[in-house]
């Protein structure tokens, strides 16, 4: 009997923008599963589904599904698959939807340092397209902090290789994620990141604080004070400011978590982007008391 491909192990979770994508559930969890600030896959145990399930799903979706144009692969570190298990999905993914126009994953540190060089290449030129990451800062106290287990200079590695390997990036950083202290070392240290490695596509979200993580716990006790909606807006000001790069890039922090919608083009934007947040801060009382979450 056909495995039905719509009952899927929840959390489900996709980024913005592959909302409209038909989702291929290949692992469970994260690979890594230790930041400090994410409850996102805390009640599930990483595993990598054998390659004939994952088959028999793709089969069913093509059972039900017409047309497909964009596909992500999930859960939360599907890039930690084996490679040759991965290049033989992606051939079957292609050969079952060969009308299908991008193929997208989520990756960690981990999972692209431990794919050589060769293996990156091999899995691009299996039709994998866009690879999104959660840098989550370019400083590395604060990525020591929240338990990313790798520095700056490690991130950079991490990003130059996957760019090498012709694959569009997609990067994330989170405001607010020291709280109110320490965020311009934050800041300054993520924009001059995002500089050096020039990514296609750049997400900011705000911290949200879910109970069952380790910032929850500290913040209980008093060990983590929370960001205001105005020190927000100055660390994305100051993110904004330190970011200098010459091929273009998309920006967006227009995602649910933000106090302000920002979208624009680097380098084009920036005065436009900056120009947007001093506003805001102009008026800043009233922004706090009609944003200040409950």
């Amino acid at each position: 009997m056909t495995r039905n491909p719509f009952i899927y192990s929840e959390p489900l979770y996709r980024p913005p923008s592959e909302a409209y994508s038909l989702i291929i559930q290949a692992t469970y969890g994260c690979s890594h599963n230790k930041c400090s600030f994410c409850t996102m896959y805390k009640t599930k145990k990483y595993v990598v589904k054998p390659i004939d399930e994952i088959k028999n799903d793709i089969d069913a979706f093509r059972i039900h599904l017409s047309y497909v144009k964009r596909i992500f692969i999930a859960d939360g570190d599907a890039f930690s698959m084996p490679t040759d298990m991965l290049i033989e999905m992606l051939g079957y993914i292609k050969k079952k939807f060969p009308e299908c126009e991008r193929i997208s994953i989520y990756a960690s540190p981990k999972s692209v340092l431990e794919k050589t060089d060769e293996e990156l290449n091999l899995i691009k030129s299996a039709g994998l397209e866009l690879v999104y990451l959660g840098i989550e800062s370019g400083d590395s106290k604060t990525l020591k902090s929240i338990r990313k287990e790798i520095d700056s200079d490690g991130m950079i590695e991490v990003c130059k290789r996957l760019k090498n390997a012709k694959f569009t990036l997609s990067v994330t950083l989170i405001a607010g994620i020291n709280g109110q202290n320490s965020w311009r070392e934050h800041a300054v240290n993520s924009g001059k990141l995002i500089s050096q490695i020039e990514p296609d596509y750049l997400g900011i979200l705000t911290l949200i604080i879910s109970p069952g993580c380790e910032l929850y716990n500290k913040l209980r006790v008093g060990e983590f004070i929370e960001a205001t909606s105005k020190d927000i807006l100055n660390e994305i000001k100051v993110i904004i400011e330190n970011i200098d790069v010459k091929k273009p890039l998309i920006f967006r922090a227009n995602h649910a978590s933000n106090y302000l919608n920002l979208s624009g083009t680097f380098p084009e934007d920036k005065r436009f982007l900056l120009d947007e947040i001093n506003l805001a801060l102009k008026t800043a009382d009233g922004f706090e008391k009609k944003y200040r979450r409950l």
